[in-house]
């Protein structure tokens, strides 16, 4: 296993909204005998709200603080020897503070999916506020793909196979 990740045990899931990354965390979580955290989760949990309430009350910029102290939360969990795949809300990583948190304790992990298979897969969802507007979400998607490309790794996940996604994660040379 990667000295890095041996000192802090943390697999951090990057990508766009429905590039997979909590079905993909929960079972690579389940086959490393990790915990799986998921960030959107623990917001919602801590707020008692949804992000989309979130949103539409408070606005995306108080939503981005919200969301660093829950990523620090979690970051200082794996800092303390707790093993974890965390998967990030799509826009976490835009963040170069978070990026840079991330990148020195654990490893980042880019789940990169086509923008029509995420299309499909949200297709009849309301709970996304930053998929409402369809010319800026395809602007979103492509002005995000800059961030998640300095993920240190990047594994195709354009398919509805999360095993196969999980499989390619385990053959990554950082096990």
């Amino acid at each position: 296993m990667l000295l890095k990740l041996k000192r802090t045990p943390g697999l951090y899931l990057v990508g766009f909204m429905g590039s997979g990354k909590s079905a993909v965390g929960r079972l690579l979580a389940d086959e490393l005998g990790w915990r799986f955290a998921d960030i959107d989760e623990d917001i919602e949990q801590a707020q008692g709200v949804s992000i989309a309430e979130i949103f539409d009350l408070r606005g995306e910029e108080e939503f981005r603080g919200i969301e660093r102290e829950a990523l620090r939360k979690r970051v200082r969990e794996v800092e303390s020897g707790k093993p974890m795949v965390l998967a990030l809300g799509g826009g976490t990583f835009v963040d170069p503070a978070n990026q840079k948190l991330l990148e020195e304790r654990g490893v980042t992990i880019w789940l990169d999916c086509s923008f029509p298979r995420i299309c499909a897969r949200l297709e009849g969802q309301t709970h996304r506020p930053l998929a409402r507007d369809p010319d800026k979400f395809r602007q979103l998607y492509d002005d995000r793909r800059d961030a998640y490309s300095t993920a240190e790794h990047r594994i195709e996940a354009d398919t509805d196979d999360t095993a196969a996604v999980v499989a390619d994660i385990l053959k990554l040379p950082i096990f």
